[in-house]
């Protein structure tokens, strides 16, 4: 069965015929070209998802299959990050849980890992700067306790207490004194969190660059990078030209990220994206070609994944992790299609058609058959075929 009645975000229902899945020769070994994260997102319990919070929810040993299925394409994985609904259905306590299960299982078989940590134990109103430094401070030594990696996310709480970039620099400064193992910073736009406007100090982002900068030349033996989410490809081209030697730029661009993967001959960026969690076959035969010199070839195999990325973090983009899961659930990664705190009614049954069709192009599927089963069922549960 590869045909299958598919309705669309303009309203229609149409016949679609699935194709063969795309031949992709993939390798178990991480990339020498470039470093590489994927940031994945958690398999919910479907007896227990539901609006309520809560680590309960979460069905870990799903969870940590779709860390292997990365590991397996040599892909790290960026953990605890917002593809898995961190702040948006997963709280502080299974965040924690899961960076520390992701951690353990990663030992086993010496996997790259990097943990995001924030200030989400504290209420979502606190506008105490202390007490953000603080929380900062708690979560990078309970990630480093463990022998992890961390990832600085942005704070919501830290937004709040800011007066102006002089208290940005003072809690970034404050943590990034105390960390003993390389730490990566994270600009994320209002467009994935509109609670993150105006970061750093300026609502004019050349101007939250400098401030940027400023922590980061003070702190080179500490920063490993910065990943930059803002969905601007000059922006973050210039500011890569502006990092100091040895500072990685990790794009988070789920637009324009292959260009900037490849690079201009003289500066590239690096990549930690939640799109690798959808296209991760299609970027692992990508890198392979690029470490092998072979950039034309790494253009055509990952170029054309770029128009399903689009629209997976299509607006309003927080929603992105549904098209993330459905499409782990088409292609049998999981067994159903249940999120964390109900978040897969973010997006429409059209628009889950318009994500099926756009993946079925790029040939995404391993087994259509499988896939156009699974997509048919669900629609038809919700009197669809």
């Amino acid at each position: 069965m590869t045909a299958i009645a598919l309705p669309a975000a303009d309203g229609t229902i149409r016949t679609h015929h699935l194709g063969p899945p795309a031949d992709l020769p993939v390798r178990a070994e991480p990339a020498t070209s470039r470093l590489v994260y994927a940031a994945t997102h958690v398999v919910a319990d479907p007896l227990r998802a539901s609006a309520e919070n809560g680590p309960d929810q979460i069905d870990w040993d799903a969870t940590l299959r779709l860390r292997h299925r990365l590991w397996d394409l040599g892909l790290g994985v960026a953990e605890a990050m917002d593809t898995s609904q961190r702040g948006m259905g997963l709280d502080h306590t299974a965040a924690m849980e899961l960076a520390r299960r992701s951690l353990t299982e990663a030992r086993t078989r010496a996997a790259r890992v990097v943990v995001g940590i924030a200030t989400d134990q504290l209420p979502a109103d606190d506008a105490d700067l202390a007490r953000v430094r603080e929380a900062y401070l708690e979560q990078l030594h309970e990630i480093e306790a463990q022998g992890g990696e961390t990832v600085l996310m942005a704070s919501r709480q830290l937004v709040r207490a800011a007066r102006g970039a002089d208290d940005y620099r003072s809690v970034y400064d404050a943590v990034l004194r105390e960390a003993t193992r390389p730490v990566v910073l994270h600009w994320l736009g209002e467009v994935f969190d509109p609670a993150l406007a105006g970061y750093w100090g300026h609502d004019d982002p050349h101007k939250a660059m400098s401030t940027v900068l400023e922590i980061i030349n003070g702190h080179t033996g500490t920063v490993r990078g910065i990943k930059v989410s803002l969905l601007d490809d000059e922006l973050e081209r210039e500011l890569r030209r502006r990092l100091p030697d040895g500072v990685h730029l990790f794009t988070g661009d789920d637009y324009n990220y292959t260009g900037l993967i490849a690079g201009d001959g003289t500066h590239h960026s690096d990549a930690l994206l939640g799109a690798f969690a959808v296209v991760g076959r299609h970027a692992a035969a990508a890198l392979a070609r690029l470490d092998a010199g072979d950039e034309p070839g790494f253009r055509d195999v990952l170029g054309p994944t770029e128009e399903l990325s689009r629209l997976v973090f299509a607006s309003p983009t927080r929603f992105y992790k549904v098209g993330v899961a459905w499409l782990s659930y088409l292609d049998g990664a999981q067994d159903h299609f249940r999120m964390v705190g109900g978040f897969e009614t973010g997006r429409s049954l059209g628009h889950l058609g318009n994500l099926l069709r756009a993946a079925d192009a790029i040939r995404l599927f391993t087994d259509p058959d499988a896939t156009a089963r699974r997509a048919a069922g669900y629609f038809a549960a919700h009197g669809i075929g």
